[in-house]
């Protein structure tokens, strides 16, 4: 696969984005005052495709992130099942991570420190349109500017009746964030106050106060968080959300800003891995089947001839002290 590299002329920031996996930013290093820090963590051998397209990089999860329960759902009354050797599976029979993370992304356009690509599902992939309510296409812009790489997102419904959406995506934060750095010297944190409650990585439609382990409010140490949840109940009345990774003895900071749209954060720490994933995500997991809970879950309905445009922001730098 030929990657393509976008670079901020003035810093030497650079990104590496994937079109023929996915648009996935498999490396986004950032230069902090001459100093390089390697933001997103991807196997060495990612770019040639002989890993999984969920496994490193930025994925992009879309029309639905992370599960649909059984690979079955309804809508308007219509039943759908996503066979698994149609679309990603995961090892227990579930759909995950949505319809375009492993397929080619079509590149609309190129400039020295931005690319834009756009994937839609009658055009990009055909072979899985008939297991979606309806056609939908999803457009990302990466942009590398200073020691920020910025994705503008736009969602759109070419057809002739309202579609069911998600939208999340599934960045892998290297850290420490120094070459002589430790995980104990590494902070997280997300101003979340509630989670899902789950059962086999499904919210079972009911949230509630967030547990020690999981709050990451005041900050967590990265070497003593287990993590696989999902939050949420994000502070109210703001139009933008933020959750970072702070490396005290390097002192180095990497912040993701985002739209508040994406109202669910999912953390996930990967065993015997240097590395936190920090997932924003529009709706709840398994969002289409929980439209009977007693609770917002975030699934989103685009009308007819409709898009949306939203956004998420990585930004590396120094520690204010």
């Amino acid at each position: 696969m030929t990657p393509i590299q976008i670079k901020d002329p003035e810093t030497g920031s650079y990104a590496n984005i994937l079109p023929e996996l996915g648009f996935n930013c498999y490396e986004f290093q950032a230069m902090v005052d001459g100093q390089p820090i390697d933001v997103i963590d991807a196997h060495p051998d990612f770019a040639s495709g002989n890993q999984r397209p969920s496994s490193g990089g930025i994925p992009i999860l879309f029309p639905f992130p992370n599960r649909i329960a059984n690979a079955h759902f309804q809508w308007d009354g219509t039943p759908y099942e996503l066979p698994p050797d149609k679309t990603y599976h995961d090892k227990t029979g579930n759909a995950i991570h949505g319809f375009c993370l492993d397929l080619p992304w079509r590149v609309i356009s190129q400039e020295e420190s931005a690319v834009t690509g756009q994937f839609q599902l009658s055009i990009d992939g055909k072979h899985r349109l008939k297991y979606w309510p309806g056609d939908i296409f999803i457009e990302v812009r990466y942009e590398v500017k200073g020691t920020t790489l910025r994705a503008d997102i736009r969602v759109g419904n070419p057809g002739s009746g309202s579609i069911p959406w998600g939208l999340g995506t599934h960045p892998y934060f290297k850290v420490p964030l120094s070459e002589s750095g430790h995980l104990k010297n590494c902070l997280v944190e997300s101003p979340a106050s509630e989670e899902w409650v789950l059962e086999d990585c499904l919210p079972v439609g009911v949230k509630k106060s967030i547990g020690k382990s999981h709050d990451l409010r005041e900050g967590a140490w990265l070497d003593q968080l287990q993590a696989d949840d999902i939050l949420t109940g994000m502070p109210e009345d703001i139009d933008q959300y933020e959750c970072l990774i702070m490396d005290e003895q390097a002192g180095l900071v990497v912040t993701q800003d985002y739209d508040a749209i994406f109202t669910e954060l999912v953390v996930f720490t990967p065993p015997d891995r240097d590395c936190v994933c920090l997932e924003p995500y529009t709706c709840v997991t398994n969002a289409i089947n929980l439209l009977n809970a007693d609770v917002e879950t975030g699934l989103r309905v685009l009308p007819p001839e409709s898009e949306i445009k939203t956004w998420i922001e990585i930004r590396a730098g120094k520690v204010i002290v």
